[in-house]
């Protein structure tokens, strides 16, 4: 009886297909749910939206503090504003485990905060110093204090090598810039900031609308705005002119939601989004989609992307994006296709003479109907798509059930 090798190629393979489902992201809230002593620093990173941020970002290291460190900080009465700034200011852009912290090139680096990333911060402010000292020692020292060791490296936490390190150092890294006060959402100038960022069109727009009282009136309790280029909104204008007083009213509004939404929570909160101008049967609606880095709206009449971001400090955040949002409630016309022209006649053809063997007349290609909506075929098309990649899984299962029987 003749022995065969095993068959190494369908378990390999199974492994493999496994492992492309199990990858799972960090979070930051379950890491430190382990660490009691913890909780306070935990409470505020979710309190503040930092934890998603964090969940969102790789190659990451947060330098955590214990809750007496924490109550130290608590005591100085900041805003939550302010308090989202310090904590964001212990949160390094880069990987530092245990290990690298004590093998630092010439003894020192210089780390960016994800404070430095919003742009709040100025000059070095947003930077941590980190210096590995003799006896295995570890400081850290807010740049903007010339690099004064203010806290000391603890322990570990937890370490994802190259993804996410959580670390326990001794105290809150005081930075001035950071808790320095924050203007209130209701002191804020909101079509000031947009006109002072590449958005004056819109922002003189919502100023003449009746809109503008909505999106003042939401600053309190979380507003999110996506705001459209000068030169996007100034081709739109001809097609703005021609709306009613509502129509235009409820355009601006589709442009702000209200409620708080980071990038990250953009980033991972996929699917439809109700805006300022939703209202009961007006849906006013669209479909936030991301792509790796990029996120898209998505309108039955439009695809804008954000590209860039003007203000992130909760609970305001304003976007810029490349298009005018068009909301079909306003635009229904635009998806109804145009009838197709009546086929010419040429009066000078000859009539074609009779023959007697007449070929089967070609089957009636099918014909789109007038009322059919494109948004909905490209939907068709969508769901085409994802039952080909449920066919394509089919048949990967079954050629490994296959192989196995070859064992």
């Amino acid at each position: 009886m003749q022995l065969r090798p095993p068959a190494t190629g369908p378990l390999v393979l199974s492994l493999l297909f496994l492992s492309l489902f199990s990858t799972e992201a960090h979070n930051i809230t379950r890491i430190l749910n382990k660490f009691p002593d913890f909780s306070t620093f935990n409470h505020y990173l979710t309190a503040t939206h930092l934890a998603q941020e964090i969940n969102n970002r790789q190659t990451i290291t947060v330098c955590a503090v214990d809750n007496a460190a924490m109550a130290d900080l608590l005591s100085k009465h900041l805003s939550i504003y302010a308090i989202k700034n310090v904590l964001s200011f212990h949160v390094l852009l880069d990987y530092f485990g245990a290990k690298k912290l004590h093998q630092i090139t010439n003894g020192t680096a210089l780390a960016a905060t994800m404070f430095q990333a919003t742009g709040t911060a100025s000059g070095s402010s947003g930077f941590v110093n980190i210096t590995d000292f003799k006896g295995g020692k570890v400081g850290l020292g807010a740049e903007e204090n010339g690099g004064k060791i203010d806290a000391v490296f603890v322990k570990s936490l937890e370490e994802v090598p190259y993804n996410i390190s959580v670390i326990h150092i001794s105290k809150i890294l005081p930075s001035a810039e950071a808790e320095a006060p924050t203007p209130g959402p209701s002191q804020l100038n909101l079509t000031s900031a947009m006109s002072s960022h590449g958005c004056r069109v819109f922002a003189e727009t919502l100023l003449a609308s009746d809109a503008e009282k909505t999106f003042e009136d939401n600053l309190d309790g979380g507003l999110t705005v996506f705001c459209p280029g000068d030169d996007a909104f100034k081709i739109f204008l001809p097609k703005y002119k021609n709306l009613t007083a509502a129509g235009k009213q409820s355009l601006m509004e589709f442009h702000g939601v209200p409620v708080y939404q980071s990038l990250a929570m953009l980033k991972s909160n996929n699917g439809l989004m109700n805006t300022l101008a939703t209202d009961g049967a007006s849906k006013f609606d669209f479909t936030v989609q991301n792509d790796g880095e990029e996120v898209t709206l998505k309108t039955k009449l439009v695809t804008a992307k954000i590209t860039g971001t003007l203000m992130d400090e909760q609970p305001v955040a304003i976007y810029t994006i490349d298009k005018v949002l068009l909301p079909k409630e306003l635009f229904k016309a635009a998806l109804t296709p145009a009838p197709a022209p009546a086929p010419e006649t040429e009066a000078d053809s000859p009539k074609p003479s009779k023959k007697k063997h007449l070929s089967p007349p070609e089957p009636d290609s099918p014909a789109e109907s007038p009322d059919e909506d494109p948004a909905d075929q490209t939907a068709d098309k969508n769901n085409a798509v994802r039952f080909n990649g449920a066919r394509i899984v089919a048949v990967i299962l079954s050629l490994l059930w296959f192989a196995s029987l070859q064992v």
